[in-house]
């Protein structure tokens, strides 16, 4: 790998109940997500364009798909202004655990809880 290589190319967001977090991510992003069933799990993909390079993932349920607060952690990405996604988080059930803060240069984060127990960043550069 080098620089001009993603450093992840998937990510997956776990769920207990996939109805319940496609419904707050598609509120909180404004987005609409596609299901699928593979194999003994339920996915939910967030948007984008195979073959373009971009980085996309999934939220997912599964055997090996368990909510946390702690572990791995994921930033989405709430550009242009992370106001609106904030704004949406608490009326789709979820929580602001960290309001918006500076991480200068380099723009915006905020963490916030989902609907299935997940601390999640969200960051952008307004």
């Amino acid at each position: 790998m080098d620089h001009t290589t993603n450093a992840i190319n998937w990510f997956e967001i776990p769920a207990l109940d996939i109805d319940r977090a496609t419904a707050f991510y598609e509120a909180i992003l404004n987005i609409k997500m596609e299901r699928q069933e593979m194999m003994d799990s339920q996915m939910a993909f967030f948007p984008f364009e195979p073959g373009s390079g971009k980085l996309s993932g999934a939220v997912v349920t599964g055997e090996y798909h368990k909510p946390s607060t702690e572990g791995t952690f994921v930033y989405l990405n709430a550009n242009p202004a992370m106001d609106n996604v904030l704004a949406r988080v608490e009326a789709a059930g979820g929580k602001i655990i960290q309001p918006k803060f500076s991480i200068g240069d380099h723009g915006f984060c905020a963490y916030i809880l989902d609907t299935e127990g997940n601390c999640v960043g969200i960051h952008s550069m307004g």
